[in-house]
């Protein structure tokens, strides 16, 4: 539980508290990536099979990673969610999925980003350069606002 100065700070959204959500996407760059190519590369090379758990969230951030066979797959993805026992107060963690993949198309597809439209990208650039040319008028403003 935060602390309550922060509490007191937190606005509310859908009548709910609003806390901070993690960072999956820096997670996928800068951790899952970088052990996927360095330790999943050896022990590919190895032909030995590769087990990587995580939380359901974080998974469904990844980009769809096509499944094979769990035969032919290098790796296996487990998924694990807290999951509500029903009639009690009680959260437990389980496996809720299990994806099996190649190694090379993972990490070929977790590794490369996917091009944005290069039309609304400039537009967005040209809007930001814009912004900065021209700022506003703040000549109405009261001194001591």
């Amino acid at each position: 539980m935060p602390c309550p100065s922060y509490r007191r700070r937190l606005t509310k959204v859908h009548n709910t508290l609003y806390y901070p959500s993690p960072d999956y996407l820096s997670s996928s760059r800068k951790r899952l990536a970088p052990q996927l190519v360095f330790k999943g590369g050896i022990i590919n090379a190895w032909n030995k099979k590769t087990a990587v758990a995580l939380n359901r969230g974080f998974f469904d951030t990844l980009p769809e990673l096509k499944p094979t066979d769990a035969d032919k797959a290098d790796i296996a993805w487990f998924v694990y969610d807290l999951v509500k026992k029903p009639n009690e107060n009680l959260y437990a963690l389980e496996r809720v999925n299990t994806v099996y993949t190649r190694f090379g198309e993972a990490l070929d597809k977790i590794t490369r980003s996917e091009p944005g439209d290069i039309g609304k990208f400039m537009e967005l650039l040209q809007d930001k350069v814009d912004a900065k040319l021209n700022p506003p008028d703040t000549s109405l403003i009261k001194p001591g606002f």
